[in-house]
């Protein structure tokens, strides 16, 4: 199919004639005219000019007005067609932006959903995991000559400790101190920290008394 702006370039070059000097003639910038052989219609003002443009253009290179007019209706109606579909199949850019903008936003969901599901495990993480526990004092396998040993430790601030099934108290960071009474020889320390939810962590230090 003959597009109209190849008929119009083709009579241009036929007769010898620059776009420069079709624009001197015609009172039409060269800028329109160019845009008009190839076909860019987007680089034109509203379809009210580009009509008077392509009349006068044609006029002037002695072609038939009618049929230059028809091909180009035809053509400008087909451009009018492409720039209501969507960008991605208009412009092959403007489909990669838009690919790009969707991962973006995706990449900003998928961040929403990593830190709302680590809010969540904060917050239930005493229903999923057993409470953390840790005990300075004593060493295991030591050896002591007295028969008060201090038990020094901490564990989740939340959570209730025993030391040989007695309970202890424990500061606002869950640190704890409890001097216990051994009898001589060896025995066993058993340190329990429990959760609200019953998940239990226990230690046991082994110790000698030597008096």
């Amino acid at each position: 199919m003959v597009h109209v702006g190849e008929k119009l370039s083709e009579e241009r070059i036929r007769r010898g004639l620059t776009l420069e000097e079709v624009a001197k003639a015609t009172k039409i910038r060269a800028s329109f005219l160019q845009a008009i052989e190839r076909g860019e219609y987007k680089k034109l003002p509203s379809g009210t000019y580009v009509h008077g443009f392509v009349r006068n253009y044609a006029r002037f290179l002695g072609l038939s007005e009618h049929e230059i007019l028809a091909l180009f209706k035809r053509e400008y109606e087909e451009e009018k067609f492409v720039k209501v579909l969507p960008d991605g199949f208009a412009r092959q850019d403007d489909f990669s932006l838009s690919k790009f903008k969707i991962a973006q936003v995706l990449k900003v969901l998928f961040l929403i959903f990593i830190l709302l599901l680590a809010y969540i495990l904060f917050q239930y993480r005493s229903a999923i995991f057993n409470p953390l526990l840790s005990v300075s004092a004593p060493a295991e396998n030591s050896v002591v000559s007295s028969q008060k040993i201090t038990v020094i430790g901490k564990t989740d601030p939340n959570a209730t400790v025993f030391i040989n099934s007695i309970p202890v108290l424990l500061d606002k960071d869950g640190n704890f101190k409890k001097i216990i009474n051994v009898f001589p020889g060896k025995t066993k320390i058993t340190i329990k920290s429990v959760n609200k939810f019953n998940r239990t962590t226990v230690i046991e230090r082994s110790v000698e008394i030597k008096i």
